[in-house]
Parts: C-alpha cells; structure tokens; sequence
C-alpha cells in the first residue's frame, strides 16, 4: 500500500513539474514587459526548464539504475520548489534564467521517477500507470493555463510562483515519507550501468520509438506550453484567460488519451499499430489548427481536445524503448528517449521565436513586442511537420 501511495505522488510531481513546465505561457506580456525582452529571449527562458531537464534526463537514469530512487526524487522537488521562489524574486533576466533552470533540473525527475516507481513494484502495469502518470503531466497543463492564469491576473506572476514554490517544498516532504526502492543496487557497478547505456543507445529500435514520440512532445510543448495562448489572441481577438482556457483543452484531450492508449495497447498486445494512428491523427489535427484558425469555437475546441489525446499516444513510445531494451538499463532507457521528448519541446520554442522576430515589424504596445496573424501562422506551420516525421519514424518500428 505505501508503495502504491509513493507511486502517487511521484504522479502528483509530475503534475506539479507540467504546471511549471507551461506557466510561461499566460505569463508572456508580462515578462515581457518585466525584462523588456522579445520573442526570441522569452523563448529561450521558458525553454531553459526544458534544456536543463533534458540534459539531465540520461544522468538521472544512470543514477536511478546504480543507486535507487530513494532520496532523488524528494531532493528534486525540493529543487523545483526552490527555483520557483527564485525566479518569483528576479529583477534582471539573468536571475530569472536561473531560476527557470532550478526548476527545470528539480522537475528532471518527475516522470522518470514515476515511470521507474511503476517499473520497479508494478512491471506488469507499466504501460497503464505510465498512462496515468501522463494524465497527471496533463492535468497539471490544464492547470497551468486556465485557472494559473487567472491567478496570475488576481495576484501577480511573483505572487503566483511564490505560490507553486512553497508547494513544490510541501510536496518534497511528502515523497521524503512515501518513496522507496524494492531492493538496493549496491551490487551495481559503473561498468555495467555504462554498458546498458551503450546497448541502449545502439538500439536502432530505441531511436525510432524516441524520434516518434518527441515529435508529438514537441509540438505540443511548443503550441500548448508557450505560443498557443497569444495565437488565439492574436487570431480571435480573445483576452489572455479566454485564449489560455481554450489551450487548456489540448491537456483534457490528453489527460483522457494517455491512459486509455497504455490499456488498450496491453489489452491488444499492439502498441505500433497505435502509435501510427496517433502521430498520423496529431499531424492533421495540427495542420487544421494552424491553417484553419477563425473555425467556430466548437470546433476549435474539439480539434484542441483531438490533438491533445492523439498526442498522447507518446506514452507507448516509452513502452517499447523499455520493451527493447534489457531490463537492467530501464533507468537509462527512460531517461534516453525524455531527453529527446523534453528536449524536442526546447528546440521548438525558441525556434518559433526566432521566426517571429524575424517577422516583426518594429510595433511595440505598453513596451511588448506585437506579431501579426500571417506572422504566427508562418512561424506554427513547422508544427504539422514535426508531426509528420514523428508518423515516419513509428511506421519504422518492428515491435517485439
């Protein structure tokens, strides 16, 4: 039972780590205006929780397959916590920066700590607790942009990290309590752990999977998680809580789908087939948001929801790097193919900037940078894209 108890709030960090991961984005005129920055720097702000927890991604697994997760996990949401109040303090972007870093190096061990917790005590529910591990990620998407912005309107965007600092605190001394390994792995040695790395990353199998899923990640990261907010502002007039409870959408549709993807995927012994559907699907419904903006409300909101829960079937793409892979580099092998879904996320955000600087121009209101609709249309229509190679790499995959 207490490990079931420690699962779930390895899944509650994970929760809290999206709410984080995406509260940029119903913050951008703000820190915008704040640091006196354009789209390119705030970019790469928000994406510095995505560059940190990226590279920490094959570390982390290295770490969890010698030494356990006891201990990582509690220390890590400490650091997240930390590293909101930071950033809630910033008065220069530099301070800022770090701040953002912080929380991306604490947030780093939210998913892989809950994927290796089902691993390590559930192995024969991997694929529908990773299901339900996304939901919380989504969950906490949903509360990163609807309610979150409405806090940040009533209270400030400090106030409103000083906020999520102190709950990533109380959260770290509840996984302090709850989370433990079933075994030690003292008989581990460095040699061994460097050889499951190796084995994974020469895994034809393990690239195909992470290349497939990262394209779903990254898109909605980039779309849901910073740009998507001032699109539907920008293309239908809508205010900031308006656009964010819209966005907020993308995470319901996942929420429902990652669960659903990893039990119907056990339930057929086929996660391939399904992934296919859904990086085909993801690529559509993408294009139909970028290309076809000004749709009714309704169906926006149900192209939103659609996107979301295909781009959910990422989760399986975890599912087979670990089902490649020999089980003692289950730590390495998660942490491998998040490096690149994460780090998909970090590569588009700025380079969505960067296209709308250099399109803007020269309009400033109240000291924030103003980007045209043909402006946010060209600078999204990579999205669909990404996607689509995404589709190619899971049509690749020869499952076992």
């Amino acid at each position: 039972r207490l490990m079931a108890i420690g699962w779930c709030f390895c899944a509650l960090f994970f929760f809290y780590a999206f709410v984080l991961r995406v509260s940029p984005a119903v913050m951008v005129d703000e820190l915008m205006r704040e640091f006196s920055v354009g789209a390119t720097i705030l970019g790469n702000l928000s994406a510095t929780y995505l560059y940190i927890y990226a590279g920490l991604q094959i570390p982390l697994g290295l770490l969890v397959d010698r030494f356990g997760l006891r201990g990582l996990v509690a220390g890590a949401c400490a650091i997240c916590g930390c590293g909101c109040l930071i950033f809630a303090s910033a008065d220069e972007v530099f301070t800022a920066y770090l701040g953002r870093a912080m929380v991306g190096a604490g947030a780093a061990f939210s998913f892989v700590g809950a994927l290796n917790m089902a691993a390590r005590w559930f192995p024969s529910r991997f694929a529908i607790l990773g299901g339900w591990a996304q939901m919380m990620g989504s969950a906490g998407g949903f509360v990163g942009q609807g309610p979150l912005s409405l806090v940040v309107a009533m209270f400030g965007w400090r106030n409103a990290n000083v906020g999520l600092g102190i709950a990533g605190l109380v959260l770290a001394i509840l996984l302090v309590f709850t989370v433990r390994d079933p075994k030690t792995n003292d008989e581990g040695t460095v040699h061994s752990v460097w050889n499951g790395l190796k084995s994974v990353v020469i895994n034809i199998q393990t690239w195909f999977a992470t290349f497939a899923t990262a394209g779903l990640t990254g898109t909605l990261l980039a779309f849901g998680g910073l740009w998507g907010v001032p699109y539907l502002m920008t293309m239908r007039g809508l205010d900031k809580p308006e656009a964010a409870t819209l966005i907020s959408l993308i995470f319901i549709g996942w929420a429902a789908g990652a669960p659903f993807f990893g039990w119907l995927s056990d339930r057929i012994k086929n996660r391939r087939i399904l992934l296919i559907l859904g990086t085909g699907g993801a690529a559509v419904m993408t294009a139909i948001l970028v290309i076809f903006p000004w749709i009714s409300t309704f169906f926006l909101g149900t192209v939103l929801v659609l996107q979301g829960a295909l781009s959910s079937s990422m989760i399986l793409g975890f599912a087979l790097v670990k089902e490649s892979n020999p089980n003692e580099a289950g730590g390495v092998a998660l942490g491998f193919i998040n490096t690149f879904v994460v780090g998909s996320g970090a590569v588009l955000q700025p380079i969505i900037g960067m296209l709308l600087d250099a399109r803007w121009n020269g309009l400033l209101l109240d000291g924030v940078r103003q980007y045209g609709a043909e402006d946010y249309q060209v600078s999204l229509i990579i999205l669909p894209f990404v996607c689509l190679l995404s589709f190619i790499s899971a049509i690749s995959i020869k499952e076992r």
